[in-house]
């Protein structure tokens, strides 16, 4: 990589170039400003008055751009001339401000987008990408008002929707059944050759075709035949995909292995990946397909990623960044004051498969993560662990909401996970039990709201049995006894051709053990196409599931094949998840439907029949930020000259925060992937880059509130102000 002083003698390529002039033809005013000028100084300061002569004149766009009003009531009142206003001179107020970019391994970048036009113009070069020059093009453009802000009909909507049949369309529940069985037949071939074996999970001798047949029926049934016989390495896939992968995608997944980075795709997840699509279904399962195999991104960063959530990196007595001292090193993540999240030392340190764009590959790649089930069964240690976690969990002032995940919370064992939750609902009833003792004014919180986070209801529902359902059900009736009033399955599907008839079987089994269970959606490249999300959220709640967050891909360069950029984040919110949105009536009558969980199923599909709503538009859309916490709340500031837009988040001003937040201030992030990478890589799967058109044009951000049927139950009593376990 050049160093930025060499970059600015790059000369820029013919693309560029015709790019560039094109920019000028349509701004004559912008180009006589970029000839005359003597210096990029001279040019700056033109380009300066030129957009302050705008937005002088739009008194609520000024206020916003100074920061002298905020939130979504003014931002909604923006013109989308506007917001091309404000992105040009915040670019303009940062010009000059050098940025670690993590996705160069922490070298420095320089936001000087004007500096890179005046060379282009006058030298030729500065070593602007085509891609930068397009991303100032399409700003020019809406600025001059001729991108125009044009919202997709709710026609188009559905017509895009239907690009997506789910895992419950009967064409695709049979060509899984072919699927099913094709795996099945490999593996009995190579139980047979003694390619493969396990002890619990073996043919008696002289058994006949068909009975080895319907004995691995019955073993497809058991989740722990899933996890015996996970495939682990390229070649077994490629077998069970009947050799269907391509060459470069198998050289990939070799350096992938070669590297390190673990594999791990249980026998019922392969079987939803398709080894020839009908036209019907072409693409489809694409967001699974880029779940299993790995980017030649990931490869190449594998052994340096650097975490992203920097609170994650703890030292026992000390504060995380955050500020929150925890109790031991691994066991217990915190952001927010009201959350805590558990990552139990149990086999639920492992998932029912690895994601190619997990949040937790840096913890893979150091090893504390894994796939060896025998490996992280609890030590004696995890009692003593255990223990002192509740203690320090008793003790806190504010702590209301407890969070199992992992790790996956139901990779523990039926046994770990009610030790977990007997834990708990003890400490709970101590704590309440302490409050009784305590004046108005000095009570703690007491915990209102357990989450298992878990995507195995995706990954593998066969792990949701009996015995299971029995212990959460019985959980649940004994801690609302103790005052517990929110249960919370918090499980991720990433696309519709995931819900699957058995993922729809394991849904009702957990709604009728009184659990309602919450979708966590992460917005990769091939889950951001136009109406994927809005058909996950409309086959979520037929089947009893709401929409809880719709995240932006984390992460630096190792997850940029997978990175969708926030402005399609917002564009999604703004032109699609819109068409969901529900006022305060609706809000009341889904917050009663809550209450009985059992029949949410039903209720809720008949709650959008009666509003004639096409889904229930209840997840916010977000980035997970490091040390922040989770916010889409942003502005443009800057862009590289690789086209990589520079975004300065604020904190999500809807919730209560760690004191830290106030000196900590605003977060940048460089984004991995230009606009136009992201446009080219869609148009490459087969989308319509002419659908995504107004994309360029989305460069601010705002949160959305917390809906009402999220927000924690009101305590009865007066609450302490004082904030336990934090050191500033």
């Amino acid at each position: 990589m050049l160093k930025n002083n060499n970059l600015d003698k790059v000369s820029i390529s013919i693309k560029s170039h015709k790019i560039l002039k094109k920019l000028l033809k349509e701004n004559s005013e912008l180009a006589e400003i970029l000839q005359n000028a003597k210096n990029p100084e001279e040019a700056l300061n033109g380009v300066k008055k030129m957009t302050s002569d705008y937005i002088i004149t739009r008194t609520e766009a000024y206020d916003y751009y100074k920061g002298k009003k905020e939130g979504t009531e003014i931002y909604n009142k923006l013109s989308w001339q506007d917001f091309a206003a404000i992105r040009l001179l915040d670019y303009i107020d940062n010009s000059g401000q050098k940025y670690e970019d993590l996705n160069l391994k922490g070298d420095l970048v320089i936001n000087e987008p004007i500096n890179i036009l005046w060379k282009a113009v006058n030298k030729g070069n500065g070593g602007g990408s085509t891609e930068f020059f397009r991303d100032m093009l399409f700003l020019f453009r809406q600025f001059r008002g001729s991108l125009k802000k044009e919202k997709p009909k709710r026609e188009q909507l559905k017509d895009w929707m239907k690009n997506f049949p789910s895992g419950l369309d009967t064409r695709i529940v049979k060509i899984r059944e072919k699927n099913k069985k094709r795996i099945i037949n490999v593996f009995i071939s190579k139980i047979d050759s003694g390619e493969l074996s396990c002890p619990k999970y073996k043919f008696e001798k002289e058994k006949s075709y068909e009975e080895k047949f319907n004995k691995m029926l019955e073993w497809w049934e058991d989740y722990n035949f899933h996890l015996s016989f996970a495939i682990r390495n390229p070649d077994l896939l490629n077998d069970m995909l009947d050799h269907s992968v391509d060459p470069e995608t198998m050289q990939i997944m070799y350096r992938a292995e070669k590297t390190g980075i673990p594999f791990f795709v249980n026998p019922y997840y392969l079987s939803l990946l398709n080894i020839k699509a009908p036209d019907f279904a072409v693409g489809a399962d694409l967001s699974i397909r880029d779940y299993i195999f790995y980017s030649e991104e990931l490869v190449n960063e594998f052994g340096d990623i650097v975490a992203w959530e920097k609170e994650d990196e703890v030292e026992p007595g000390k504060p995380n960044a955050a500020g929150w001292i925890l109790p031991t090193k691994s066991n217990v993540h915190r952001r927010y004051p009201e959350v805590a999240i558990l990552i139990p030392d149990t086999t639920g340190r492992a998932c029912g498969g690895l994601c190619s764009s997990c949040q937790r590959m840096y913890d893979f790649q150091s090893g504390n993560l894994n796939f060896d089930l025998e490996e992280l069964k609890p030590s004696q240690e995890w009692a003593g662990k255990l223990n002192k976690i509740m203690k320090y969990w008793e003790e806190d002032s504010q702590l209301r909401d407890i969070l199992i995940t992992g790790g996956d919370a139901l990779m523990s064992s039926n046994k770990s996970l009610k030790e977990i939750l007997d834990k708990v609902l003890e400490m709970t009833i101590r704590k309440k039990e302490k409050n009784k003792t305590l004046p108005d004014g000095e009570k703690n919180a007491e915990i209102l709201r357990i989450r298992l986070g878990t995507r195995l209801l995706a990954y593998l529902p066969q792990r949701v049995n009996d015995k299971l359902v029995e212990i959460l059900k019985d959980f649940r009736v004994n801690a609302q006894k103790a005052g517990l009033k929110q249960f919370v399955i918090q499980t991720h599907f990433q696309t519709p051709m995931e819900i699957t008839p058995e993922a729809k079987n394991t849904v009702s089994k957990l709604l009728n053990a009184g659990w309602i269970i919450t979708n966590q959606h992460v917005f990769s490249t091939a889950g951001s196409r136009r109406g994927h999300t809005a058909k996950l959220r409309k086959t979520l709640n037929e089947i009893g599931v709401l929409s809880y967050y719709i995240f932006s891909v984390k992460g630096y360069m190792e997850n940029s094949y997978n990175f969708a950029t926030n402005a399609r984040a917002v564009q999604e919110q703004i032109e699609e998840k819109d068409f969901g949105d529900f006022d305060k009536k609706i809000s009341d009558e889904l917050t009663k439907l809550l209450e009985k969980p059992e029949t949410l199923q039903k209720n809720l599909t008949k709650l959008l029949d009666k509003y004639s709503l096409p889904f229930i538009a209840s997840g916010r859309n977000v980035l997970n930020l490091p040390g922040v916490g989770k916010s889409l709340t942003f502005r443009v500031i800057g862009i590289t000259r690789y086209g990589r837009r520079i975004l300065c988040f604020d904190h999500d001003h809807t919730r209560s925060h760690s004191p830290i937040i106030h000196k900590m201030g605003k977060v940048v992030i460089i984004e991995s992937k230009s606009i136009g990478e992201y446009l080219n890589q869609l148009e490459s799967i087969g989308e319509n880059a002419s659908d995504y058109k107004t994309i360029w044009g989305y460069s601010i951000g705002e949160t959305e509130k917390i809906l009402k049927i999220y927000e924690y139950p009101e305590y009865d009593y007066k609450l302490t102000d004082k904030i336990t376990n934090i050191e500033i």
